[in-house]
């Protein structure tokens, strides 16, 4: 069971805890694999994203560890290792592709259907979605991913990505001025809304 903010977690993790570390993934894990699923469109790429970013926060606070925490919460600074995790599986996707193609066919043991028509459905909805977002700036969809889509506060995603609050705010009204027409199917909207 989690215990202790997350500025004690940091520390602890700062001096090579690595309980620290697992408390903080179980705080933070969905999170992060959520906002991967945004960014990639592939709940299997979420969760190889979600391992990486651990992997890489423990890797990191090894070697060279970060200073003291500044903001209430390490979620933002998660996501943001996330999103730099997603760029590093996208410049890696053809290689992966390719191996892929090569590997047999597995032989079925019991009907899969079901859920593979849902993650595909999500799958589909959420590229669908992607390709609307990539039209923003970059500066203006990492704000509309921590804010929107991940629920971060607009003090913590100032705080993640190391801008003041204003610069947050006109970022999404941006953004919201561009979405009607960037969105052209209902269900696009309402999945953004």
């Amino acid at each position: 069971m989690a215990t202790g903010s997350d500025q004690e977690l940091w520390e602890r993790l700062r001096i090579g805890d690595h309980f620290a570390l697992g408390e903080l993934f179980d705080r933070y894990a969905d999170d992060v694999r959520a906002f991967a699923f945004r960014r990639t469109a592939s709940w299997s790429t979420a969760d190889d994203v979600v391992q990486s970013t651990f992997l890489s926060t423990w890797r990191r606070f090894q070697r060279n560890p970060p200073g003291p925490l500044t903001a209430p919460s390490a979620r933002g600074w998660l996501l943001v290792v996330a999103g730099n995790e997603c760029q590093t599986l996208f410049r890696t996707a053809n290689r992966l592709r390719n191996l892929v193609d090569r590997l047999p066919t597995p032989a079925p043991d019991h009907d899969h259907a079901p859920d593979v028509a849902r993650r595909l459905d999500d799958e589909r909805r959420m590229s669908a979605i992607r390709r609307a977002v990539a039209k923003l700036p970059r500066h203006e969809r990492d704000t509309l991913e921590l804010v929107v889509w991940s629920g971060l506060t607009m003090t913590e995603a100032a705080d993640a990505l190391g801008v003041p609050v204003g610069t947050v705010k006109a970022r999404l009204h941006r953004t919201r001025r561009r979405f009607p027409d960037l969105l052209t199917r209902v269900a696009l909207n309402e999945e953004l809304s």
